[in-house]
């Protein structure tokens, strides 16, 4: 029986495809439409003094910086915690694959909370860290920190799936054959693992850069020093200026949906190299 003809449990192509489209089009595209036609209510002057004024520059600076920062430090560290949940067994091991996804329920005002407090200057690590000179609270340190707790979960458990089904006999036979480990890591375990690395790191990314709540606790919300674009768009609604936030989501939409085009690219890219080695 051919595809166009096989009967499913849901209803056919064209119901579904309706409702597909119709929920989609409720929950995504109308609310994202609003943005660029709010912002189009401005002349191109004032569109353009809203979204590179100084203040704006330094919060796109902030943002992409430490989300691009916190990102690429949980595509590290992502994999090596996925790959201790997968190919280890220890005790308290599904406790830590628990706390994995902690970030995930947790409400992330609840978090930065959590972190202002450890590393205020009287927190358990940020005591310390001030005598050594290093501020992490109310600092651009203290942002990437909150937007790195945030996006780990989606790098872990992107990597997981693959390493699950990444056979360990390949790495064994690569070391019987004289392949050192970091031969066997950039042969065989890295090229299996890219597609889903990049796509943790995109999620990862595009989760810190929209990052509100756990942020606005432990950066200061400094205006040109530690004040994200985020907050930066919430001070212009509370101030009734609501063409000027819309400028600055219409810039960190589309940038956004620049930065997930690239990505899947060089993810698609990945997957045809690996596909044909």
């Amino acid at each position: 029986m051919s595809r166009s003809t096989r009967r499913g449990v849901l209803p056919g192509f064209g119901v579904s495809l309706g409702i597909t489209v119709g929920y989609l089009s409720l929950l995504v595209l109308i609310p994202l439409a609003m943005v660029p036609l709010k912002a189009s209510s401005m002349d191109a002057h004032a569109f353009w003094v809203a979204i590179s004024s100084p203040r704006a520059l330094a919060s796109y600076k902030l943002s992409f910086g430490a989300s691009a920062i916190a990102a690429l430090l949980n595509s590290a560290f992502g994999v090596v915690v996925a790959w201790v949940l997968v190919r280890y067994e220890f005790p308290g091991r599904r406790i830590l694959d628990a706390l994995v996804d902690l970030p995930f329920a947790l409400p992330t005002a609840v978090g930065g909370l959590a972190l202002t407090t450890l590393f205020a200057k009287t927190g358990w690590l940020g005591e310390p860290l001030a005598k050594l000179g290093i501020s992490v609270a109310f600092a651009p340190a203290g942002v990437c920190a909150a937007l790195t707790f945030v996006g780990l979960p989606f790098v872990v458990r992107t990597v997981q799936p693959v390493l699950e089904d990444l056979d360990p006999e390949l790495e064994e036979a690569a070391a019987s054959l004289g392949a050192s480990r970091w031969m066997t890591l950039r042969k065989i375990v890295a090229p299996s693992l890219a597609p889903s690395l990049l796509t943790g790191f995109a999620l990862a990314f595009a989760r810190a850069l929209g990052e509100y709540g756990s942020v606005v606790f432990i950066a200061g919300n400094m205006p040109m020093k530690t004040e994200i674009t985020p907050l930066l768009i919430m001070a212009k609604l509370e101030q009734f200026d609501y063409a000027g936030a819309t400028a600055l989501a219409s810039v960190m939409l589309l940038t956004s949906f620049f930065m997930l085009f690239l990505i899947n690219r060089l993810q698609a890219r990945a997957s045809r190299a690996l596909e044909t080695s």
